[in-house]
């Protein structure tokens, strides 16, 4: 997949910005639970395009998953929140034509994109964004002196800020991360 060299101008200002919660961190072995995603388009966010919702997990089988407690602590998301919620056989197609050939950003775009390409496939679907972007790789760009670059570290550093309960949530880790990706790309277009 096609990455962002380190020039600024490469950076498009045309993305879906999405994000993932979990049962795991296996895209073998481990569902998704939550999808988010966020359209930036000329560079403004437009949070009427969007894209969220839970999802039951299942397993490369089709069985269904349940959330470990671990994952649980994490998102806050139960087995009884997504008892009802459709499976990624049903959401995985409308989340492909909601992205279309757009490029993709996500804050650790190999784990999200690991999962959307292992369930891709077990779906005989496919996962061919135009590009993959790393909001952690373009906070390295953007802060070469910092250490840290976790997405509430990135936040913090830029002002930002989570909607109550949003931090761990898709919907409110896209928002937070699509502002970041606007604002960090600024800083490496105007440096």
């Amino acid at each position: 997949m096609r990455q962002a060299s380190q020039r600024a101008e490469d950076w498009p200002l045309d993305v879906v910005v999405f994000d993932l919660e979990t049962t795991g961190l296996s895209p073998a072995k481990d569902g998704i639970v939550e999808i988010g995603a966020l359209r930036i388009v000329g560079g403004q966010l437009d949070e009427t395009l969007k894209f969220e919702t839970l999802v039951r997990p299942t397993d490369a089988e089709g069985r269904i998953l349940p959330i470990h407690w671990r994952a649980q602590q994490v998102h806050g998301i139960s087995d009884q929140m997504v008892q009802s919620a459709p499976t990624i056989a049903q959401v995985l197609p409308e989340f492909l034509d909601f992205v279309g050939d757009s490029a993709v950003v996500a804050h650790n775009i190999g784990f999200d994109g690991g999962f959307m390409r292992a369930n891709a496939a077990r779906l005989g679907l496919n996962w061919r964004p135009a590009a993959e972007l790393c909001t952690v790789q373009l906070s390295r760009r953007t802060f070469p002196g910092e250490r840290a670059h976790n997405l509430t570290v990135v936040a913090e550093r830029l002002g930002l800020t989570f909607a109550p309960g949003g931090r761990h949530r898709s919907f409110g880790d896209v928002q937070v991360t699509a502002q970041a990706y606007l604002r960090m790309t600024e800083r490496l277009r105007q440096g």
